[in-house]
């Protein structure tokens, strides 16, 4: 796999860097070891943190509750866990 992601247990954690108030959710590919999204949510009040889970979770085909932000609640840079069985390499994929 690749330095953004890394196992852990019987899941995954994703390094992600994050661009709020984007014009469009998309992937961005890869930036200084993370795995780059822009986000059309504003970063206020949580709204981007929740979006991100939201379309993490629609991409691998999991819940929203198999996702966990560990770190990273105010930052750019974040950790997400997920919980289950998928392929995060799928992230990169159309």
């Amino acid at each position: 796999m690749s330095s953004w992601v890394k196992a852990e247990g019987d899941g995954w954690l994703l390094s992600l860097h994050i661009q709020p108030g984007a014009r469009k959710t998309e992937i961005a590919g890869l930036y200084d070891g993370a795995l780059k999204l822009r986000l059309a949510a504003p970063p206020v009040d949580g709204k981007a943190n929740e979006a991100l889970l939201h379309y993490l979770a629609e991409r691998l085909g999991l819940p929203r509750r198999a996702l966990e932000l560990k770190s990273g609640a105010t930052s750019r840079r974040k950790l997400v866990r997920v919980n289950g069985g998928c392929d995060p390499a799928a992230l990169l994929s159309a």
